[in-house]
């Protein structure tokens, strides 16, 4: 959105106007899209300290003994080895002094020590973040782009056989469990045919491209090598696929009904009484319209894709923040676990700032004025 200009107040503000001299800019600060922004931000500054306590007060409501989990049956009977244990990670300290110690190296950048890897979580949160990225984010731009098509599609071809192969092809992909679909893809895909690769994100013994964004494929191309850059497209490609089941069975239905109501509307109708093309109403009038609400569930979609990939990534030994958060809480690793349960609130928050924006950029009716 272009910043407005408006003249300065005052007589010589007006007497500039009307001579077509300069008109002075409207303060950063009072732009109704910055003011909407530092607004949001706020907003999210202070839900982000929420789901710290939140998420602190339930990790350490877990049942078992950290000590016992990370120490091991024999260590677990020398008192002095869990004193210095508990006394390490700070457990020996009150839960409200504890909380106040995480919230204040927090603002540091210090999301504590791994009680299981024994390095700083954000070491960790490192590596297995963009791993997660490049999985979820190549399975949403796969679902945006075949689920809106699809339906897109079937409300173009509403009740006829289309339009039936394609709510049941999304009504399966929505009702089928994602863990048992990963199991089957694996071992027909993989074992079976041996048309994918095996599991992780390279071929074994193939070293990891330059480090810039920590994703395979990005920093694959960026450094011009070309095996590399295919043996991450191989490893990613199946579990993306997988979890792209679902996600498209849903927004081909949300396309769906939202471009149905959308070519209801009585301004679609006159664009077509006008003898627009086809295509221009498609384009311009209805899928602009009909993409607010499938703009809303792609924000939702890809934020459940980032805390929701445990068993994929599991199942296809991909190094990502599920399997990290699944080891870390078999473990009773607090930090680990309060570590990866920030990241996935941020990102949620982050997301639906995202959409809020988008919001004003698809559809001009609900730009902030």
């Amino acid at each position: 959105m272009s910043p407005r200009w408006a003249p300065s107040k005052g007589a010589s503000g007006r007497r500039a106007g009307r001579a077509g001299g300069p008109l002075t800019r409207r303060p950063l600060a009072r732009h109704p899209l910055a003011r909407f922004l530092l607004r949001r931000t706020a907003t999210a500054v202070l839900l982000a300290v929420g789901v710290t306590l939140v998420t602190f007060v339930l990790t350490n409501l877990l049942p078992g003994d950290p000590a016992a989990a990370n120490l091991g049956q024999r260590a677990i009977g020398d008192p002095a080895a869990v004193a210095r244990f508990r006394h390490h990670h700070g457990l020996d300290k009150p839960l409200p002094v504890q909380y106040l110690t995480y919230l204040g190296n927090l603002f540091h950048g210090d999301l504590g020590e791994s009680q299981q890897s024994h390095r700083p979580v954000l070491t960790d949160l490192s590596g297995a973040v963009p791993a997660t990225l490049e999985l979820a984010g190549a399975a949403i731009v796969l679902s945006l782009v075949v689920g809106v098509a699809c339906g897109v599609v079937a409300a173009l071809h509403r009740d006829r056989l289309v339009d039936h192969l394609l709510r049941l092809v999304s009504l399966l992909g929505v009702s089928v469990p994602i863990f048992w679909l990963a199991l089957l893809a694996f071992h027909v895909f993989f074992y079976r045919l041996g048309w994918a690769p095996g599991s992780g994100r390279l071929d074994p013994g193939m070293a990891a491209p330059p480090h810039v964004t920590g994703l395979y494929t990005v920093d694959a191309a960026l450094a011009g090598q070309r095996p590399v850059f295919r043996s991450a497209v191989g490893h990613l490609a199946l579990p993306a696929l997988v979890l792209t089941a679902y996600t498209v069975g849903l927004l081909t239905r949300f396309t769906r009904s939202a471009v149905l109501e959308v070519l209801d509307q009585d301004y679609v109708r006159a664009a077509r009484a006008k003898g627009l093309p086809g295509r221009t109403v498609l384009f311009q009038y209805v899928l602009r319209a009909a993409l607010v609400p499938v703009v809303t569930v792609a924000g939702l979609a890809f934020g459940a894709l980032l805390s929701g990939t445990v068993l994929v990534e599991s199942i296809f030994a991909w190094p990502g923040l599920g399997a990290y958060a699944y080891r870390s809480a078999t473990t009773l690793d607090l930090p680990a676990v309060m570590g990866a349960g920030l990241v996935v609130a941020l990102v949620y928050l982050t997301v639906n700032l995202a959409v809020d924006v988008l919001y004003g950029v698809i559809d001009p009716r609900v730009r902030v004025r």
